[in-house]
């Protein structure tokens, strides 16, 4: 068969039960033995009854998410697993994306972001002041998890909600990420066999459902006008059949990754400060110059463009996103390789930002690489840590302004000291996130 009078080939199929077998303890390892392996080119994973293809270079990434996109559909595996979590809302496909798209779009704008700002940077000293707990070892997760879910409830969900009900949301929605991950290996097994982790996932839904319907019927109750989240997508959806579902949808999904994209990524900050003293000591320096001793606001932003390069290179070795699996609706042809109608490919910022052919040393963690000019001449698909094309991640800037003043928040008054006994790995889950029980101690930072 041919595809715009080109021949097409079969791709080769690695052997991939195999691989993953011997990365039993660290599952991602599998995945980028197969993408050296594939060198840029489409394989075939062998999952045993399940053969998706891996798509890494950057040609065949953009013709996915960007040139044929709407032959590639979020559905199968990952999707299907989490859609009673995600719903039918901005992170589904087809109409349903569509409208939450349109009316969620504004919500987002640089504009409407900046406008949040310097509200978000209060919400962040307060909650360092109240969480941060120097000189004894605290859980990392837990603590940026703490600090990450207020912020987005208080912004989004309006300043209403109780104390009580953000401390119910942020585990259920860490459990409505990891609770599955085993599905992400079996995702031939139908739903309807259980798997560890799905009475769990079953109940996590119950958990968000029972803090976030009330918030809905609330909010338009009230009938006011508000600057949140869920006061607008009521005046969206304002006389629509089953508005209720689909505004928690919205919500969930939103919050959702607004939250998981932040806490998974500030995670990885402290092993990579760790790791990195030479690195750790310019962010030191520029935070101190810049912000002092706090509390960081809204007008340090501007000056804080090493720890703006740190938090890129950051997201290149570890994006939070880090497999984007797509079903293709109709027979197609991605660089050679026939894809027939129905087939999974999966696509992974993880692997595609660090293919030796598009990154000098790639498994070196270097910000100089995204200092201003130093990307010139880039592929546009080979960084997509926030996924790409008409499916791009709404929240990338709202991410990077509570990012820098999470991290300019702590560091202006503490240095940590990380417990771990060798590298931080990263573990299974829907999103990538370190090892669980990963620790640290604050200390106060000492000024000479």
């Amino acid at each position: 068969m041919s595809f715009g009078g080109l021949p097409t080939c079969q791709a080769p199929t690695l052997p991939f039960l195999r691989t993953l077998t011997r990365h039993a303890r660290v599952p991602l390892r599998a995945f980028e033995e197969a993408s050296r392996q594939a060198n840029g080119e489409l394989v075939r994973l062998n999952m045993g009854p399940f053969r998706p293809y891996l798509v890494t270079h950057p040609d065949h990434v953009q013709h996915v998410l960007k040139t044929n996109q709407p032959n590639y559909l979020r559905a199968g595996m990952f999707w299907d697993p989490l859609g009673p979590l995600l719903g039918q809302g901005i992170l589904s496909d087809g109409a349903g994306w569509t409208a939450s798209r349109s009316i969620l779009q504004p919500m987002f704008t640089a504009r409407y972001v900046d406008s949040l700002t310097q509200r978000m940077a209060e919400i962040v000293t307060d909650l360092i002041d109240t969480i941060v707990v120097p000189g004894r070892p605290i859980d990392i997760a837990d603590t940026i998890s703490a600090l990450v879910h207020p912020v987005i409830v208080r912004l989004f969900l309006g300043s209403t909600i109780s104390d009580t009900d953000i401390e119910r949301l942020a585990p259920a929605y860490d459990t409505g990420v990891t609770a599955r991950s085993i599905r992400l290996l079996l995702p031939f097994v139908p739903q309807r066999f259980p798997l560890p982790g799905d009475s769990a996932f079953r109940q996590a839904i119950r958990t968000i459902d029972e803090v976030v319907y009330p918030r809905i019927r609330y909010a338009k109750a009230r009938g006011e006008h508000e600057n949140d989240l869920v006061s607008l997508l009521c005046q969206a959806r304002k006389g629509e059949t089953d508005a209720d579902r689909l505004i928690r949808d919205d919500m969930v999904a939103i919050h959702g990754a607004a939250t998981e994209t932040s806490v998974t990524a500030l995670t990885w900050v402290w092993p990579v400060l760790d790791a990195h003293p030479e690195i750790a000591s310019k962010v030191y320096e520029e935070i101190e110059r810049v912000v002092g001793t706090g509390p960081v606001t809204m007008a340090h932003l501007p000056g804080l463009t090493y720890l703006r390069m740190f938090l890129d290179e950051l997201v290149r070795l570890y994006p939070p996103g880090w497999i984007l699996p797509r079903t293709a609706v109709r027979t197609d042809t991605i660089g050679g390789v026939e894809i027939p109608a129905g087939s999974t490919v999966v696509l992974s910022p993880f692997l595609t930002q660090r293919l030796p052919a598009f990154w000098d040393r790639p498994l070196e963690f270097d910000p100089e690489r995204f200092a201003p000019g130093n990307g010139r001449g880039r592929h546009r698909y080979a960084y997509f840590p926030f996924a790409a094309g008409p499916h791009s991640c709404l929240g990338p800037r709202l991410f990077t302004m509570e990012a820098l003043l999470l991290i300019a928040g702590i560091l202006c008054r503490y240095r940590p000291v990380l417990h771990a006994d060798g590298p931080v790995l990263p573990r299974l889950a829907s999103t990538l996130r370190p090892a669980t029980g990963l620790s640290m101690t604050l200390v106060p930072a000492g000024r000479g």
